[in-house]
């Protein structure tokens, strides 16, 4: 039987404070199924698919047994930012930009304090989920890049615009990669990217491409180093995460998993969490107790259970209609580790 939970964000991320999901047992392990709720139609088809392979089939034979990962910064204040890097202990940061009614003084300053609490080894890596056009995204990384970036993520919408950055920073002498998330989760070509030569580094994420066995291909053939991030989910989610990092050939960037801390709690009594800097790979099951005190409302639950029988009926019919009508009031937005 699925379970439909709701969990509090300690800080507003992405313009939201609430986090819902499914998650249910099958033959071989648990799986979440959280699809955010902007996407629609077949794009939530890969995301069941995701959590089908984690309850039927489960994942491929590791290689390595502990993940290294990053510290993932919301856009707050310094202060609360160099708080955040601080407790995570995380040698590699990810601080969220461009938000929306927020200045680049506020980028700026946010890790500028970021940089400070890591110390001049520290990794930091930005990530502006596409809110920059060219011109905005070459002077924001002109004047972040005296914090030695290790990569932007999605600084602009399209892999064209990402294309022309790349040149435009080429041509500035910025040595600053770019990264693509958004324009390869949600593409309908992932592979494009490369193609253009729009990104240095690609951002894999387990549920929207379809499961771990779908990203080790796209990892194999997309021709670029790969980091695996999250989709903002439970350990129950955050597990297929781990498993996709700890069964890819090579693993060169810290991983955006560590996401399970911006919860106000979890599902799992013990929570996928790094500690000095690193997650366990190892299978996770949720508390009995957390799924009854987790679990959201009547009406939260209705949604979700109609979404997710009208999701298997797009997947078993290989249609493009759309799920039903969202409840008012709940969340929205791409949010990502």
């Amino acid at each position: 039987m699925p379970y439909t939970y709701a969990l509090g964000l300690r800080t507003r991320f992405r313009g939201i404070t609430q986090r819902q999901g499914m998650v249910w047992r099958g033959s071989v392990g648990w799986a979440e199924w959280s699809p955010f709720l902007d996407y629609d139609g077949a794009e939530i088809v890969p995301w069941l698919q995701a959590a089908d392979e984690a309850a039927e089939q489960g994942w491929p034979t590791p290689i390595r047994d502990e993940v290294e990962v990053n510290a993932t910064v919301p856009a707050i204040g310094p202060a609360q930012a160099a708080a955040i890097v601080k407790a995570a202990g995380c040698r590699t940061a990810k601080v969220k930009v461009g938000e929306r009614g927020q200045t680049l003084t506020d980028d700026l300053d946010r890790v500028a304090a970021v940089r400070e609490a890591l110390g001049p080894r520290g990794r930091i890596r930005v990530d502006a989920n596409g809110a920059w056009d060219v011109d905005q995204a070459t002077n924001a990384l002109a004047r972040l890049s005296r914090f030695e970036l290790e990569y932007a993520e999605q600084p602009c919408r399209t892999v064209d615009e990402l294309a022309t950055l790349r040149v435009a920073l080429a041509r500035a002498n910025l040595d600053v990669p770019i990264a693509a998330d958004e324009s390869i989760r949600r593409a309908a070509d992932p592979y494009l990217v490369a193609r253009k030569q729009a990104a240095d580094v690609a951002v894999l994420k387990v549920q929207p491409l379809g499961g771990v066995r779908a990203c080790l291909q796209i990892a194999a053939e997309i021709g670029l180093p790969v980091v695996v991030s999250s989709a903002l989910e439970t350990s129950i989610g955050i597990a297929a995460g781990v498993a996709l990092a700890a069964a890819l050939p090579e693993l060169p960037y810290a991983c955006g998993l560590n996401t399970v801390r911006l919860f106000t709690g979890d599902l799992a009594a013990q929570p996928l969490i790094a500690v000095d800097g690193r997650i366990q790979v190892r299978a996770v099951n949720p508390d009995p107790d957390l799924l009854t005190s987790c679990a959201a409302d009547d009406e939260t639950r209705q949604f979700w259970q109609a979404r997710l029988g009208q999701t298997r009926q797009l997947a078993e019919r290989g249609s493009s209609q759309r799920p039903s009508q969202r409840p008012s009031q709940r969340q929205r937005g791409d949010l990502d580790g």
